[in-house]
């Protein structure tokens, strides 16, 4: 398989946090609150890259 066990953590982990900041923002209820101006932006930022790392990076071989 192309991608190895830590490669599937890592994007789970991405898409988690991805899900988790879209979910936060639903919650808030408003375009201007705290969470969606000061948090969510950086959370997403750093979900895509730990997604683009998990994609990129190689498994070892044993």
């Amino acid at each position: 398989m192309p991608l190895g066990r830590t490669n599937y953590l890592t994007i789970a982990t991405g898409a988690a946090v991805i899900a988790a900041s879209f979910w936060g923002m639903a919650i808030e209820r408003q375009v201007d609150g705290f969470f969606a101006l000061n948090i969510a932006p950086f959370l997403l930022i750093g979900a895509y890259a730990t997604v683009a790392v998990g994609i990129l990076i190689r498994p070892r071989k044993h």
